[in-house]
């Protein structure tokens, strides 16, 4: 045997085997490695855009937040307005309606007191009439003497 032949031999298989290699092996493998950056490239991007969506969408939900947390203060505000101003046209009606029941009662009051009057100016006549009736010995007829003492309520 001879050793160049061997290395010649050995320089051909490898050569047969580089080219199979070449075309058969390769290009499969350089596919599945494309594909795969390919993928890797597209899982960053997908990652990008989900930060820049969530980073959105945490604004977003924040502006609705900061929207819901004015809106509510104004609605407490316009609520308390609200209140304020029942209260206030409570207060002027329960102050009408005592105003009312105070006329009425001094309305009453008064009726009372001229009531009391008359009836306390006819008990003095008829008292003045039985005086003097006493005085005089005689009956004093009340009816005879009608006017006059008419005169004498009035003068009471």
């Amino acid at each position: 045997m001879n050793i160049n032949a061997t290395l010649f031999a050995q320089f051909v298989v490898f050569i047969i085997l580089a080219l199979f290699t070449m075309k058969f092996i390769w290009p499969p493998l350089m596919n599945a490695l494309d594909e795969r950056a390919k993928k890797i490239a597209d899982g960053l991007a997908a990652a990008d855009r989900g930060k820049a969506d969530l980073a959105a969408a945490e604004k977003r939900a924040s502006a609705e937040l900061a929207t819901a947390r004015d809106e509510g203060q104004k609605r407490i505000g316009e609520a308390e307005k609200r209140g304020q101003l029942i209260i206030d046209e409570a207060k002027k009606t329960a102050s009408e309606e005592a105003a009312r029941i105070i006329a009425n009662a001094k309305a009453d009051a008064e009726q009372q007191i001229t009531k009391a009057r008359e009836d306390l100016r006819g008990e003095v006549a008829t008292l003045a009439v039985k005086g003097a009736e006493q005085i005089l010995k005689r009956e004093v007829n009340v009816d005879a003497h009608a006017a006059l003492l008419a005169q004498l309520k009035t003068e009471l």
